[in-house]
């Protein structure tokens, strides 16, 4: 007895679906933040004259690249107030203090973008949220792929570095605003891991 050409159609389709439904998504990878290999540094004008330079200590987080379309999906960096470091110890303890980033009461500054795009290769235009005291600010960055490729463990690694300008008032931060800028230039070097 001969199959029937509308039922052998019907059992393909539905083949078809099952296959699909079982087969693994194609996603985004995740890649997890070396804190031991990222940095986020900054600089500011003392006094109209000579730049002071800093840094947050352990930062951490997660971002995402999409092999399909090479080009990154979500990034998520968070530090802690407390862990800045200008290498002065009288100075980073002004800093944590409410004059500056009041530590104890807003420990969490964080970076999460809004959208990404690829603008050459290896190349990108980042937009995103900055929130530090407490409030959130829209920031873009030019962003530039360092590398990529396996360390000698065989993990595979990713590096970016970002760089961008916020103006501190926007946030609340005004102390000293005649003696230290309230333009600030930070720059994120950033290598993660693929989980």
């Amino acid at each position: 007895m001969k199959n029937h050409p509308k039922k052998i159609g019907l059992y393909t389709l539905v083949l078809l679906v099952s296959i699909l439904l079982v087969m693994p998504a194609v996603a985004e990878d995740t890649y997890k933040v070396d804190t031991a290999h990222t940095y986020i540094l900054f600089k500011v004008k003392h006094l109209g004259i000579g730049y002071s330079y800093g840094r947050f200590n352990n930062p951490v987080g997660t971002f995402t690249f999409d092999e399909a379309k090479n080009n990154i999906g979500v990034i998520d960096i968070r530090i802690l107030a407390k862990d800045v470091d200008t290498d002065v110890e009288k100075r980073d303890n002004h800093l944590r203090s409410p004059d500056f980033f009041d530590a104890k009461k807003h420990p969490l500054i964080s970076f999460k973008s809004t959208s990404v795009k690829k603008t050459g290769q290896g190349t990108y235009e980042i937009s995103g949220n900055v929130t530090l005291l407490g409030k959130t600010q829209t920031v873009k960055a030019e962003a530039v792929q360092t590398g990529a490729g396996k360390d000698p463990w065989g993990k595979y690694r990713r590096g970016y570095e970002a760089r961008f300008t916020l103006k501190r008032s926007e946030f609340g931060m005004e102390f000293m605003l005649g003696g230290v800028s309230d333009k600030v230039e930070l720059t994120i070097s950033v290598e993660g891991v693929r989980q």
